[in-house]
């Protein structure tokens, strides 16, 4: 049920350092919860010789830069060939895969990144998971927590799926494209491949392969 939704046609596990955490689960959103104790568990194997012990429960591969205003509270993985740039606000339970962009004043916190994510500018991300090679364009947010703050449920055509989490934010599959000034609504959960126009706000499931121009108007991507 709900299979478009499933973390095996939506990832590539090869791309996360996460992968033996996914894989315990269905869907992407039952990994959230888990994240913190994934990477302490991790660390301690992390190779002495390609990461560096920058902190309490604070891992950063020896390959990567890391601007000196940059803010960083464990549990936090850095992987191999990232970049985390000035004022940049990493505020725990999160794994930043090889070779991602944490951008100028990008916040993130219980969020996972696939190898090659970029966050680049003025972004929130707040319990979510990005895949491989997904992006978010310029001041686009997840929002992680209902105004009347009741547990978050997903919207998947005329269903509603429920969490059991009051705080989700964005799932957001492998090279996913999200356009400048975005709001993703907590439980947004976008397919593979899909891409979001600039200024959208976004709720619920969006295809894999699609093209979300605003909300009502989903169209399939021309290949």
């Amino acid at each position: 049920m709900y299979e478009d939704m499933e973390i095996k046609n939506n990832y590539d596990l090869t791309q996360t350092i996460a992968a033996s955490l996914m894989e315990r689960f269905k869907y992407p959103w039952e990994v959230l919860p888990e994240i913190g104790s994934y990477i302490l568990e991790l660390g301690k194997k992390l190779s002495a010789d390609e990461y560096d012990k920058a902190g309490d429960n604070v891992w950063i591969a020896k390959t990567a830069k890391v601007a000196p205003t940059a803010s960083i509270n464990g549990p936090v993985i850095i992987g191999k060939e990232a970049e985390i740039r000035h004022c940049a606000f990493i505020r725990g339970n999160v794994i930043v895969g090889e070779g991602a962009v944490v951008g100028n004043s990008t916040e993130l916190k219980n969020t996972i990144l696939f190898n090659k994510v970029q966050v680049p500018h003025y972004n929130y991300v707040g319990d979510s998971v990005l895949g491989y090679k997904s992006h978010m364009g310029a001041g686009s947010i997840t929002s992680n927590v209902k105004s009347d703050k009741t547990l978050v449920t997903i919207k998947y055509n005329s269903d509603k799926v429920e969490t059991g989490l009051k705080k989700v934010g964005a799932l957001l599959g492998d090279h996913v494209e999200i356009g400048c000034n975005t709001v993703m609504n907590p439980g947004t959960v976008i397919g593979r491949g899909a891409h979001v126009y600039p200024l959208s706000m976004v709720r619920g499931f969006v295809p894999s392969n699609s093209i979300y121009k605003k909300q009502g108007e989903i169209v399939a991507m021309n290949k």
